[in-house]
Protein backbone atom coordinates (compact mmCIF):
# COMPACT_ATOMS: atom_id res chain seq x y z
CA UNK A 1 0.00 0.00 0.00
CA UNK A 2 1.38 3.74 -0.43
CA UNK A 3 0.43 6.47 1.61
CA UNK A 4 -2.73 8.15 2.12
CA UNK A 5 -4.17 4.56 0.73
CA UNK A 6 -6.25 2.18 3.11
CA UNK A 7 -3.54 -0.50 2.40
CA UNK A 8 -0.54 1.21 3.42
CA UNK A 9 -2.64 2.17 6.89
CA UNK A 10 -3.23 -1.54 6.74
CA UNK A 11 0.31 -2.58 6.70
CA UNK A 12 0.90 -0.20 8.81
CA UNK A 13 -0.93 -1.43 12.02
CA UNK A 14 -0.40 -4.46 11.50
CA UNK A 15 4.09 -4.17 11.68
CA UNK A 16 2.73 -1.82 14.87
CA UNK A 17 1.21 -4.16 16.42
CA UNK A 18 3.79 -7.06 16.14
CA UNK A 19 6.16 -4.64 17.44
CA UNK A 20 4.13 -4.44 20.59
CA UNK A 21 3.78 -8.09 20.56
CA UNK A 22 7.55 -8.79 20.54
CA UNK A 23 7.78 -9.46 17.20
CA UNK A 24 10.20 -7.36 15.53
CA UNK A 25 11.89 -9.90 13.58
CA UNK A 26 8.80 -10.64 12.17
CA UNK A 27 7.74 -6.91 11.32
CA UNK A 28 11.55 -6.13 9.59
CA UNK A 29 10.93 -9.83 7.26
CA UNK A 30 7.48 -7.41 6.51
CA UNK A 31 8.78 -4.32 6.02
CA UNK A 32 11.55 -6.20 3.47
CA UNK A 33 9.12 -8.17 1.41
CA UNK A 34 6.53 -4.83 1.01
CA UNK A 35 9.70 -3.01 -0.31
CA UNK A 36 10.43 -6.19 -2.98
CA UNK A 37 7.10 -6.11 -3.72
CA UNK A 38 7.37 -2.41 -4.58
CA UNK A 39 9.99 -3.53 -7.37
CA UNK A 40 7.20 -5.54 -9.11
CA UNK A 41 3.83 -2.97 -9.01
CA UNK A 42 6.33 -0.23 -10.01
CA UNK A 43 8.21 -2.39 -12.97
CA UNK A 44 4.36 -2.95 -14.07
CA UNK A 45 3.46 0.32 -14.31
CA UNK A 46 6.58 1.52 -16.16
CA UNK A 47 5.48 -1.55 -18.79
CA UNK A 48 2.24 -0.19 -18.83
CA UNK A 49 2.65 3.79 -19.27
CA UNK A 50 6.14 4.70 -20.32
CA UNK A 51 7.05 1.80 -22.76
CA UNK A 52 6.08 1.71 -26.14
CA UNK A 53 4.06 -0.95 -27.25
CA UNK A 54 4.63 -3.98 -29.65
CA UNK A 55 2.85 -5.92 -32.01
CA UNK A 56 0.51 -7.68 -29.41
CA UNK A 57 -2.99 -9.29 -30.43
CA UNK A 58 -5.64 -7.03 -28.75
CA UNK A 59 -8.31 -8.12 -30.31
CA UNK A 60 -8.42 -11.53 -29.51
CA UNK A 61 -11.17 -13.33 -27.73
CA UNK A 62 -11.26 -15.35 -24.74
CA UNK A 63 -12.56 -18.57 -24.39
CA UNK A 64 -16.14 -18.86 -23.31
CA UNK A 65 -14.82 -20.73 -20.21
CA UNK A 66 -12.61 -17.92 -19.49
CA UNK A 67 -14.76 -15.38 -19.71
CA UNK A 68 -17.41 -17.58 -17.48
CA UNK A 69 -14.64 -17.36 -14.64
CA UNK A 70 -13.91 -14.05 -15.16
CA UNK A 71 -17.49 -12.97 -14.86
CA UNK A 72 -18.09 -15.00 -11.60
CA UNK A 73 -14.74 -13.79 -9.98
CA UNK A 74 -15.52 -10.32 -10.43
CA UNK A 75 -19.53 -10.21 -9.34
CA UNK A 76 -18.12 -12.03 -6.75
CA UNK A 77 -15.63 -9.96 -5.36
CA UNK A 78 -18.07 -6.98 -5.99
CA UNK A 79 -20.45 -8.14 -4.00
CA UNK A 80 -18.35 -8.81 -1.14
CA UNK A 81 -16.83 -5.61 -1.52
CA UNK A 82 -20.62 -4.21 -0.79
CA UNK A 83 -21.67 -6.72 1.84
CA UNK A 84 -18.70 -8.43 3.60
CA UNK A 85 -21.17 -9.42 6.45
CA UNK A 86 -22.52 -12.03 4.82
CA UNK A 87 -19.04 -13.52 4.43
CA UNK A 88 -18.29 -13.03 8.13
CA UNK A 89 -21.86 -14.31 9.24
CA UNK A 90 -21.25 -17.61 7.21
CA UNK A 91 -17.50 -18.18 8.30
CA UNK A 92 -18.91 -17.95 11.89
CA UNK A 93 -21.02 -20.65 11.04
CA UNK A 94 -18.37 -23.01 10.71
CA UNK A 95 -16.04 -21.88 13.91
Amino acid sequence: GIPPFAGFFGKYYIFKSAIEAGYLWLTIVGVISSIISVYFYLRLTVYMYFRETGDYKTNEELPKAASSALLITVVFVILLGLFPSYLIDLTKLFV
